[in-house]
């Protein structure tokens, strides 16, 4: 019965809305009309005036019409257009004012003589009367105006369209640029991603959950007299996940979120950035209670009167000001919660970090070790894995890596795995993919003299035999001689612990490792190379460090010149003798670091030989084959799946290694 009833009912149809281009096409239409009749005229015969001649003798000529002094239309009398030698004459438009025939007549003093000359041979009823007309052409002139016209018009829809960004319908960009450009998730646009998604972030989460729960419960806080929170400030190294985390904000929560850019803000006009804000927190309340998100928002809160410029630089502290007021004027917004993110928490203004704004920072730090596992079992599966594939041990292989690193690394596994003709990817793949990801695209067809390459394989055994019989430098995982990336010979990666703080014997351990390639070099072959251009590099930075701000040096002091370096770019803040002071040092200790390690490389000649020589032969050596070349390592380690012997080397043949 419901069905019948829905089928009885008369389907309305809906007139259609009105449209400012149906203005635009009346107005084209017209205008294409008037040319089409006016050029209708132009459609007659053309003759020349020897034809027109005969004609006037024949008799059958009505009327001549000199238009503008340059053209003459041709009337022939109703009995001449029976004739069959006019048929070409013949009107073919709708406009009965078209001339039957017509021609140039040169100049009118000319044209005018020949056809007095014409008249004095013809007989009384047959003679020609020249009329003259003078005839504008509207539709021209009206194109020649229009034409320039309209060309500005269109540049300025573009103009604001791009300015605009394409919201708002046809001729709406004007007045929308103001407006804001945040994307709204509600319960019709949900975001996929939750909690579930999110890996390694455990304390981060609970904050977060915390105010979702808020928002979905608020009677549970508000009845001990607490107060949510207006602001979280999601602060941490790129990659780290902080964008994830407020998208799965955002799936879990059953209220409106928004969704924005700090850059969306920015904008070339004066006062549209605090006008975006001022337009996104009415929005807001209007979708009360519910959550904004700003991404990135160091590029609106850096810190006012720093560097000042004209221009940009003020409009970007009159978006930031209006900010501020509208997280905590004198209208206070129940039920509208701030959340952020950046990874320069230090750029950010000091209003906009008070309680009352944003009441929580919340640090997202790299993944620890149960966090890459974590990380790892998320993304594993997405991925069609062999039996080999451990999540223990690929975090354990990838220390300090951020959790979008970790993607990479299993998306490029496999992709590897794919080019490989493979069912499934396999630990070999996750090797390779980290090797790529760490080095760079591995290059065999890179042709190096087997001088250079005996450089290479001693300059990288003694990195690892430095690391090897040093108490506190990494633990080795791999060591090659394979090119990669663009001047990368050859690396040694180590595994370093996940620690906290950095004790002054494990720096300078590092340090001595570190140099370890040139001293094998000089201690070898008695002359050194560029080759050890990034070694001198780090350790450089790592020797100014621990006596400018560590203050790990006894001449210098417990002195730390970080945070005055910072604040001021162009001065040193200390006198130009300290800085010699400095200088002289880091020269020490750099100097001492690099007789350790040829000390130590002496001391060790023979395992240094088999080491570079299984280099020459292999390429490629993994732990496993350093035990069994060189024997244990002699300090006592935490047992790990990568010193059992869980990672191997790939069976892979160098050309099936070899990117396609």
């Amino acid at each position: 019965m419901k069905d019948n009833k829905k089928k009885d009912k008369k389907i309305i149809p809906k007139a259609p809305k009105f449209s400012p281009f149906w203005i635009y096409g009346v107005v084209i239409l017209l205008f294409v009309a008037i040319q089409i009749f006016q050029f209708s005229e132009s459609v007659s015969e053309p003759i020349d005036m020897t034809t027109f001649a005969q004609m006037a003798k024949d008799g059958d000529i009505k009327q001549v019409e000199v238009v503008n002094l340059k053209s003459a239309n041709v009337y022939l009398k109703e009995e001449a257009l029976k004739k069959e030698k006019y048929k070409n004459g013949r009107k073919k438009s709708f406009n009965t004012n078209a001339p039957n025939y017509v021609f140039n007549i040169g100049t009118a003093e000319v044209f005018q003589r020949d056809v007095s000359k014409l008249n004095e041979s013809l007989p009384e009823g047959s003679k020609i009367s020249i009329k003259y007309i003078d005839r504008t052409n509207w539709g021209a002139q009206l194109l020649s105006w229009l034409l320039p016209l309209g060309m500005l018009v269109l540049l300025w829809m573009f103009i604001m369209k791009r300015v605009g960004g394409g919201v708002g319908g046809a001729g709406g960009q004007i007045f929308n640029i103001g407006k804001s450009k945040a994307t709204l998730f509600d319960k019709n646009s949900k975001v996929n991603v939750t909690f579930k998604d999110v890996a390694g972030l455990e304390e981060a989460k609970e904050e977060v959950m915390e105010v979702v729960d808020f928002l979905k419960r608020p009677k549970k806080y508000t009845a001990l007299g607490g107060k949510i929170p207006k602001g979280v400030l999601l602060v941490g190294p790129p990659g780290t996940g902080k964008t994830l985390l407020a998208k799965a904000v955002a799936g879990e929560a059953e209220v409106p979120f928004f969704s924005i850019s700090g850059s969306d803000f920015v904008e070339m006009f004066v006062g549209v950035g605090a006008s975006r804000v001022r337009d996104l927190f009415k929005q807001a309340r209007e979708k009360a209670p519910c959550i904004i998100f700003i991404d990135e928002i160091d590029a609106i809160g850096r810190a006012r009167g720093k560097g000042a410029m004209q221009g940009g630089n003020d409009e970007r502290e009159n978006t930031l000001n209006q900010l501020l007021v509208e997280m905590d004027g004198f209208s206070t917004d129940k039920g509208v919660i701030l959340m952020a993110a950046t990874n320069r928490p230090d750029v950010l203004d000091n209003a906009l970090l008070r309680p009352g704004r944003f009441d929580r920072q919340i640090a997202i730090d790299l993944p620890d070790l149960n966090g890459r596992r974590e990380i790892f079992q998320v993304h594993l599966k997405q991925i069609k894995t062999g039996d080999d594939v451990k999540p223990d041990v690929l975090a354990e292989m990838t220390p300090g890596f951020a959790g979008a690193e970790i993607a990479n690394v299993c998306n490029e596994a496999a992709l590897i795995a794919a080019r490989r003709e493979k069912k499934a990817v396999h630990m070999d793949d996750f090797n390779y993919a980290l090797d790529k990801v760490i080095g760079g695209l591995e290059r065999r067809s890179k042709l190096i003299a087997p001088g250079e390459k005996k450089i290479i394989a001693y300059h990288e055994a003694g990195h690892a035999i430095c690391g090897w019989f040093l108490e506190h430098a990494s633990p080795l995982v791999k060591v090659t001689i394979v090119p990669r990336g663009m001047n990368t010979l050859g690396y040694a990666q180590y595994l370093p612990k996940d620690e906290y703080i950095t004790q002054m014997e494990q720096l300078e351990d590092r340090m001595c490792m570190t140099l370890g390639g040139r001293a094998a070099e000089e201690v070898f072959f008695g002359r050194i190379s560029t080759g050890a251009q990034n070694d001198l590099d780090k350790v450089t930075k790592m020797a100014y460090s621990m006596v400018t701000i560590f203050g790990m040096n006894n001449k210098i002091g417990n002195v730390s010149f970080y945070a005055m370096r910072n604040e001021s770019a162009f001065e040193k803040p200390y006198s130009e003798k300290t800085a010699e002071m400095i200088d002289e040092e880091v020269r020490k200790m750099i100097d001492f670091q690099y007789d350790r390690a040829i000390n130590l490389l002496k001391e060790k000649y023979n395992d240094v030989e088999l080491l570079a020589k299984a280099l020459l032969d292999k390429e490629s050596i993994v732990r496993a084959d350093l035990v069994q070349l060189i024997g244990e390592r002699p300090f006592e380690e935490p047992k790990s799946h990568l010193n059992q012997g869980d990672i191997q080397k790939s069976n892979d043949t160098p050309e099936e290694m070899v990117e396609s």
